[in-house]
């Protein structure tokens, strides 16, 4: 069998491939956006290190014994996010495996939550960000806006290579 042949079907195995492929896709693409628009919005103080790096400068003190250089910061919170993203928008795209339609609604429902599961909760519990109630109400609106803009973009990529990928246009 061939493998446009195989996207086509509406088998369990090639709906999940779709899904998953397409979905990673969009999670990447999200991730992308969502970078590109912190780059713009501020959404944490000038000061304050990211979760992502601080995730990245402990495993390399634990691994080299120093920390991450200063320069390379950039690098290392990308090091982080694309991966995170991309497994989430694979999971959101098998989520959505047997959906082919195109819903605005749930891709600002991804972003939302993923903005809510771990800005104000996860990551403040496992101290690697401040509480809630102490990051000013702007940034945390820019931390969600950008989050929404990747759900958003994680839905619209995810459907169109979803479709793409079932129709055998590559």
């Amino acid at each position: 069998m061939n493998l446009p042949a195989f996207f086509q079907k509406d088998t369990f195995a090639s709906s999940t491939s779709r899904g998953l492929i397409a979905g990673f896709l969009g999670g990447l693409a999200g991730t992308a956006v969502k970078s590109l628009v912190e780059n713009y919005l501020p959404v944490r103080k000038i000061e304050q290190r990211s979760a992502q790096i601080k995730i990245v400068d402990d495993l390399s003190t634990m691994i080299t014994g120093t920390p991450i250089s200063h320069q390379n910061e950039a690098l290392a919170e990308q090091l982080v996010s694309f991966p995170f993203g991309a497994s989430l928008g694979a999971a959101y795209g098998y989520g959505k495996k047997d959906k082919d339609d195109y819903k605005i609604t749930d891709g600002v429902i991804l972003g939302a939550s993923t903005w809510f599961s771990t800005h104000e909760t996860s990551l403040p519990l496992m101290g690697l960000e401040a509480k809630p109630t102490e990051i000013p109400l702007k940034m945390q609106a820019n931390e969600l806006f950008a989050h929404v803009l990747f759900g958003i973009t994680t839905e619209v990529v995810r459907s169109l290579v979803n479709q793409r990928l079932k129709s055998q246009r590559y």
